[in-house]
């Protein structure tokens, strides 16, 4: 399977574009109606604002070049991202749509092909 590489700077940016693009996607689609958002950039990924943060600081962290940004930004992923989206996922859970989007969406990653 391959992947895409983005040079650094062009992670950074992607990144930034995907979680404000998802933020404001959120804040506009819930402003005009209450429920699960299941378009858009939460059409394949259920946290897609997430993930432009994880490729921001994964970019930071890449320029640096050295293993210990890499285990603190495993820390912070796992002790306060995972554990926010787990959290969030048990709140999206009341929505009657929501069994049938889980089994459609991927959690962070789609699959590149």
């Amino acid at each position: 399977m391959r992947g895409i590489s983005l040079p650094l700077p062009e992670r950074c940016l992607v990144g930034t574009a995907i979680m404000i693009a998802a933020d404001a996607q959120k804040y506009f689609t819930l402003r005009l109606r209450k429920g699960l958002i299941t378009d858009g950039m939460f059409r394949h990924v259920r946290h897609p604002n997430y993930l432009g943060e994880m490729m921001i600081y994964g970019s930071f962290a890449l320029m640096v070049w050295h293993w210990l940004p890499f285990v603190v930004l495993g820390c912070v992923w796992a002790l306060v991202f995972a554990v926010n989206m787990i959290t969030k996922e048990a709140s999206l859970s009341r929505h009657p749509e929501w069994a049938e989007y889980r089994r459609r969406t991927w959690w962070l990653l789609p699959p590149v092909l």
